[in-house]
């Protein structure tokens, strides 16, 4: 955990710069305007200059994260950054200060788009939320300490809007440091390449252990985009029978799940009859699946993590023992040419594929299944995996474990074809089950197990689907094992577009472009690029006149305040991220950003005394902010970063990315003509009108995320698509 932390600080040290540039802008603004003369139009487009600039940088930064990795491209932020504030520090004119903002936004542009992607890829299910609302924190940080100097920059005789711009270098090569010299490259990505021993290097050091089977394994299956995921259920109790006369044909479709203690073993039974529809609308009990346009993903999210609630799954008495599920027969085996670094050291070292290595990418038969125990396997049919390690685990995080099972049916031709699913199981109910209590025949609504007479059982739910260790695509090359080719070969060669139009990975832009535009035009970026000005409009200046503050310091001092006041709401939304969960958060803050902005139109609107508006004013700008960053501020990059599947996850998060920066271009840009045009009451008027349909859309569109591993929540995207097809 502590690698994992320690990795995602200094990712987010980006957002910091952003957030300084969002405070210095804002008030250096109000004396660039001065100095050069500026227009309105002029104006807005200074300060929106470095939006367009990470819109532009937005386009690419996806496809090229995928190509060349995530820490590069977080080296090259901090570049934009040093580079850019040189040249706003020394602008002789408003033509230079506009290619410094440019490339300035370049730095911000990468920054917010791979930051989210980078902690998401290396942080745990279970604290992934706190890692992803860092860089809210870290950015509201910056724009603090900003304010700080921008208030104190104000009180000096000749204020110098170069000096405000220009500091930034100091921080941006900071970032540069640390990003050469501490920061790894997501193991994600390096799975995708096939660099399994780097990647496997990458997750013991963010994880501080030697054991990282599990999640490797998890990460070599979440290269697969799209197949037939299905929602399925088991009951899972002790296997009784002698092992070493197992046989899987007359045991057809059950599962053999082992333990960490030699001889302890569990066998998961199916549950029949059900369908896809039936299993939806059975768990969904978090939702009234009457409600029209309710999405069904928001069922089976809400119906996944109300049981969690109630059973605890990471306590649960069976799931935690199970071990690896592969390659126990016999020793294991060398030769699993995972890694193109390693493809000519076949043959090399001991039997048991250690040879003293470590490092060595011959050392990952843990999580992947060889081709010798394939040869095992294949041939049994009857949907068993019979093999297994005694050590080890496949925890995969939030309490969910990872599985696999031989499927074999007949052909067209005839003939017996098979094929290894990948299941995804997690316990399910209140804990488990006493047989001798409900007797020999289990009842689940719609459907029925036969499980022992006696002994203990679970019910789990299990997500099954195509596993990326046995596709069409990597059996066509007729390898002797599935360990022969490795998944990012044949992943790197399916079309994207292909890819892009997956029920699963459409549902999932749906819902990630229409929250970043909905959280755009709810007007946060512009609200607080221009806060000193709306503040200054408002007559806050009368609030601090006793103190011979100006106008202009005044609101830069309040501002600063506004700022402070968000880093322990923050704090109290990292706490609470992974608890109450991303859509309950939504949920709970939206309605008082609705409140907060229809008291600043009824202020604007009543005469009440320029003290009493002034303070109401700043009062509800203040609310505004601190629950926006609790919640709407964090969450949507956090969604996009969870969604989509590794395969196209860099490109899909540009796509929601690009629509963000064109939202908060055109809300920045037009913000000043609104307020000249319509007032503060009608923009607010406006925002606040936002604010309800975010709240209607959250509420029937968007899924609850929490404690769930990155694979298994594109795999509830591509149940939940199927779901709404059927």
């Amino acid at each position: 955990m502590n690698g994992a932390a320690l990795v995602a600080i200094i990712a987010t040290i980006g957002n910091l710069l952003q957030g300084w540039d969002n405070a210095t802008i804002a008030g250096a603004v109000v004396y660039i305007k001065k100095d050069l003369a500026l227009g309105s139009t002029i104006e807005g487009l200074v300060v929106a200059m470095s939006l367009i600039g990470a819109t532009l940088i937005t386009t690419c930064s996806g496809s090229i994260s995928d190509a060349l990795g995530r820490r590069p491209m977080l080296i090259l932020s901090s570049i934009f950054y040093f580079v850019g504030g040189l040249i706003m520090l020394w602008s002789p004119n408003v033509y230079v200060l506009l290619l410094a903002r440019l490339i300035d936004g370049f730095g911000v542009g990468l920054a917010v788009t791979l930051t989210p992607i980078y902690i998401s890829e290396t942080a745990p299910p279970e604290i992934r939320g706190l890692l992803n609302t860092l860089p809210q924190f870290t950015g509201s940080g910056g724009m603090f300490l900003a304010y700080c100097m921008v208030f104190g920059l104000s009180l000096m005789a000749s204020t110098s809007w170069r000096l405000m711009l220009g500091v930034v270098s100091i921080p941006s090569l900071i970032y540069f440091v640390f990003t050469v010299f501490y920061l790894p490259e997501s193991p994600r990505w390096l799975v995708s390449k096939g660099k399994m021993a780097e990647a496997k290097r990458v997750l013991q050091r963010l994880r501080g252990q030697d054991d990282v089977s599990g999640e490797l394994a998890l990460l070599v299956e979440g290269l697969s985009v799209g197949g037939e995921t299905s929602l399925e259920e088991y009951m899972i109790g002790l296997d009784n029978e002698d092992n070493e006369d197992y046989d899987p044909t007359t045991r057809k479709d059950e599962i053999k799940l082992y333990g960490t203690q030699e001889g302890l073993s569990w066998i998961a039974k199916p549950v029949n009859g059900q369908s896809m529809q039936s299993l939806v609308s059975r768990q969904g009990t978090m939702v009234n699946s009457s409600i029209p346009l309710m999405d069904p993903l928001v069922t089976l999210f809400g119906s996944l993590h109300e049981k969690q609630t109630e059973s605890g799954s990471m306590r649960s008495m069976l799931f935690p023992n199970f071990g690896s599920m592969f390659s126990a027969a016999g020793p294991p085996i060398k030769d699993e040419q995972w890694d193109e670094e390693s493809l000519g050291n076949e043959g090399d070292g001991d039997s048991d594929g250690t040879d003293g290595r470590d490092d060595s990418d011959d050392n990952l038969h843990s999580p992947l299944i060889s081709r010798q125990t394939t040869s095992v396997v294949a041939p049994h049919g009857g949907g068993s995996i019979t093999q297994g390690e005694t050590t080890g685990g496949m925890g995969i995080g939030g309490g969910w474990q990872l599985a696999w099972k031989w499927e074999e049916k007949e052909g067209e031709d005839g003939k017996k074809e098979g094929g290894f699913k990948r299941i995804y199981l997690h316990q399910e109910g209140s804990g488990p089950i006493s047989g001798s209590r409900r007797g020999s025949l289990v009842s689940v609504p719609g459907s029925v197990v036969n499980v022992p007479a006696e002994g203990v059982y679970v019910q789990a739910s299990a997500l099954v689907s195509q596993s990326a260790l046995y596709s069409k695509e990597l059996m066509s090359q007729h390898p002797v094992g599935p360990a022969m080719v490795h998944p990012s070969e044949t992943a790197t060669k399916t079309s994207l577009w292909s890819a892009l139009r997956d029920p699963g990975v459409s549902r999932a832009l749906f819902v990630g472009v229409g929250i970043q535009m909905l959280q755009q035009f709810s007007g946060i970026n512009g609200v607080m690029y221009y806060t000193p000005q709306i503040l200054e409009q408002a007559g806050v200046s009368v609030l601090l006149s006793s103190f011979g503050l100006g106008s202009d310091s005044a609101s830069f001092l309040i501002s600063a305040f506004t700022t402070l006041l968000m880093l322990p709401c923050i704090g109290i939304a990292m706490w609470c991220m992974d608890i109450a969960g991303r859509r309950t958060l939504l949920l709970t803050t939206i309605p008082v950003l609705i409140v907060s902005l229809v008291i600043l139109v009824l202020g604007s609107i009543i005469d009440m005394g320029s003290v009493i508006h002034a303070a109401i004013s700043t009062i509800c700008v203040v609310v505004y902010f601190c629950c926006f960053v609790m919640a709407y501020g964090p969450i949507p990059n956090i969604l996009c970063s969870e969604i989509f599947p590794t395969r196209v996850r860099g490109v899909c998060i540009a796509i929601c990315a690009l629509v963000f920066w064109i939202c908060d271009i055109i809300v920045t840009y037009t913000l000043p003509v609104m307020l000249t045009s319509i007032g503060l009451a009608g923009v607010f008027g406006i925002y606040a009108i936002v604010c309800v349909i975010s709240w209607v859309f959250v509420f029937l569109k968007v899924p609850e995320t929490k404690g769930m591993p990155l694979e298994v929540i594109t795999e509830f995207f591509a149940v939940g698509a199927r779901a709404k097809s059927e």
